[in-house]
């Protein structure tokens, strides 16, 4: 008898507990990349990511490409952001980031397709 009303106290206890707390909210929704920027997501970390980080303030060798998106509009005036990440890609030497010297090399354009290349800045351009 009693161990059947401490079987019954604990199925209403765990019953009053379970609804005590409210609903569960529901976990935030992350960025979806589109397919082609996650493939160039996969390019940058295989391609660029031994050099700039995703990661505000946080440099490897060049600077972190954090924001990049946002940035790349105001860089070169009258110069849209893909523009500019494309021609900082292809010609690195042209845009220099004060405070670091021009190490990136200049031959992404030969050594990335056409399509890696527009895939990668298509996912620079996520990067607000």
């Amino acid at each position: 008898m009693r161990c059947g009303l401490l079987i019954l106290f604990c199925v209403f206890f765990f019953a009053a507990c379970s609804g005590a707390a409210g609903p569960t909210p529901a976990p935030r929704p992350s960025a979806t990349l589109s397919p082609e920027a996650a493939r160039g997501k996969t390019v940058f970390s295989q391609n660029c990511g031994s050099c700039h980080s995703t990661i505000p303030e946080t440099v490897i060798v060049g600077p972190s490409l954090a924001g990049i998106a946002s940035r790349a509009e105001t860089r070169k005036p009258g110069q849209d952001g893909r523009t500019y990440l494309y021609t900082a890609i292809l010609q690195p030497g042209d845009f220099l980031v004060d405070g670091y010297s021009d190490l990136m090399p200049a031959t992404f354009g030969k050594q990335l397709t056409g399509e890696d290349l527009d895939a990668v800045v298509a996912y620079l351009l996520t990067l607000e």
